[in-house]
C-alpha cells in the first residue's frame, strides 16, 4: 500500500538535497529530484506497507553516524555523492519559507520507491511506489511550489533542475526472468519495447510539468547481480555472469539511448541525457583489481549469493572490508562502487548539461 500524495510530499521534504546557492556550481542546476527504485531511493519506502524496506542493520553500517536510513547500501549511494559534487547541502527545506529570494527557493528531492519499475505490474505485489505513482507525487510537489513561488519563480526553479530517473531492472528481473509473468505475452524486445513506451510517457509528463534537464540511467549487466546467478546456478555452475540476461540489458540500452534522442526532437528546450551504468559497472566486474576491488561475484551481506531486503538484517555476518566489494548484498552496490559510478556519471553526463548550457 503506497502513502498518500499528502504523506509523500511530508515524507520526501525529509530525505535528499537542498541547495547551497552561495557555493559556485559545476552546473547551471537549480535542484535535483529524483524518480525510480532502490538505486536512489534514500529512504522513501520506510514509510509505506512493504517488505522492501533498508532501514535495518547491516545497511547504513558505514554511512555517517553509522545509522540504516533506508538506503540499500552500507552507506551513500549515487544522489549523494552528485549532490556533493553539485554542491548541495542537507539544510531546512528552503521552500518552507515563502520570503526568501529567488536564488534560495531551490530544493532537491528524491520520489524513488525500492522495487519500483516502469510496469505496473512490478509494483503489484510488493505494494511500493511505482514510477507512475511517482510522478503523480511530484504533480502535488509542483502545485506546492507554485503556490509558494508563484508561476514563474516554479517555472524556472523547474527547467533548471536536474532530473534523474533509475529504473528498469525489476521490470526485468521480477516480471521476466525469475518470475515469468511478462513472458506469457512478451519476447525480451517487445517487453523492453513496452517498458521505453511507458518511459517516453513518463518523460512526457515530466516535460509538461516543467522539467526541461533529464537524465535516463540505463539498466547495468543484470545477468552478473549474485542474486541472478544464484537463481541461475544450474545454468552458471561457477557462478559466471548470465551471458543472456547481459546481451538483454545492452541491447535495451541501446534502444534507451535512440529513444531518448528521438523524444529530446520532440520535445522543445528539452535536454535528455543516457547515463550509462553498464559500461563502468562491467569494468568493475570483470577487472576489479584496476580500480581497487577484489570480491564481484557475491556481496558482503551474508552468503552474499541470496540475501537482500529482510534477508540481510541485523543477526547477518557481513565482511570486514565492503569498499572491497563491488555488491553490498545480492542487488545492490557498496558504496565505493557507488562513488565510482557517480564519478563516472560527474566526468560523462553532468558535462552534457553544461555543455548545452553554454551553447544557450
Amino acid at each position: 500500500m503506497a502513502a498518500t500524495t499528502e504523506f509523500i510530499i511530508i515524507l520526501v521534504h525529509i530525505f535528499t538535497f537542498f541547495v547551497s546557492t552561495n557555493a559556485l556550481r559545476p552546473t547551471k542546476f537549480s535542484s535535483i529530484l529524483i524518480f525510480g527504485d532502490s538505486t536512489v531511493d534514500t529512504g522513501n519506502n520506510n514509510y509505506i506497507l512493504t517488505l522492501f524496506k533498508g532501514n535495518h542493520y547491516p545497511y547504513g553500517r558505514d554511512f555517517p553516524g553509522h545509522v540504516p536510513t533506508g538506503r540499500f547500501s552500507n552507506g551513500k549511494l549515487v544522489p549523494d555523492f552528485i549532490a556533493s559534487f553539485l554542491n548541495l547541502k542537507d539544510t531546512v527545506p528552503p521552500f518552507l519559507e515563502p520570503n526568501l529570494p529567488d536564488d534560495e527557493l531551490l530544493s532537491g528531492v528524491s520520489f524513488a520507491s525500492a522495487g519500483s519499475g516502469y510496469d505496473e505490474l512490478t509494483t503489484a505485489p510488493s505494494g511500493v511506489i511505482s514510477v507512475s505513482k511517482q510522478i503523480e507525487h511530484f504533480k502535488s510537489y509542483v502545485a506546492k511550489i507554485k503556490g509558494i513561488a508563484g508561476e514563474d519563480r516554479a517555472r524556472r526553479i523547474l527547467e533548471s533542475a536536474f532530473v534523474g530517473i533509475s529504473a528498469g531492472i525489476n521490470d526485468f528481473t521480477i516480471n521476466f526472468y525469475d518470475i515469468p509473468t511478462r513472458k506469457v505475452e512478451f519476447s525480451i524486445a517487445e517487453y523492453q519495447d513496452f517498458l521505453l513506451k511507458k518511459l517516453q510517457i513518463y518523460i512526457k509528463e515530466l516535460y509538461d510539468l516543467g522539467c526541461r534537464k533529464i537524465a535516463v540511467v540505463g539498466v547495468p549487466p543484470i545477468g552478473c547481480l549474485p542474486l541472478q546467478i544464484t537463481t541461475k546456478l544450474e545454468i552458471s555452475k561457477d557462478r559466471k555472469c548470465l551471458e543472456n540476461e547481459n546481451l538483454d540489458a545492452q541491447l535495451y540500452n541501446r534502444k534507451l539511448e535512440k529513444l531518448l534522442l528521438q523524444t529530446q526532437a520532440m520535445l522543445p528546450g528539452s535536454r535528455l541525457v543516457y547515463a550509462d551504468v553498464y559500461e563502468p559497472l562491467i569494468n568493475l566486474i570483470n577487472k576489479p583489481e584496476n580500480y581497487g576491488f577484489e570480491v564481484t561475484k557475491k556481496g558482503c551481506c551474508g552468503s552474499g549469493t541470496f540475501e537482500t531486503g529482510p534477508f540481510c538484517n541485523e543477526i547477518t555476518p557481513t565482511c570486514e572490508d565492503a569498499s572491497k566489494y563491488v555488491f553490498w548484498d545480492s542487488v545492490h552496490l557498496t558504496e565505493a562502487a557507488y562513488q565510482y559510478i557517480a564519478k563516472y556519471v560527474e566526468r560523462e553526463v553532468l558535462p552534457r548539461f553544461l555543455q548545452d548550457c553554454a551553447n544557450n
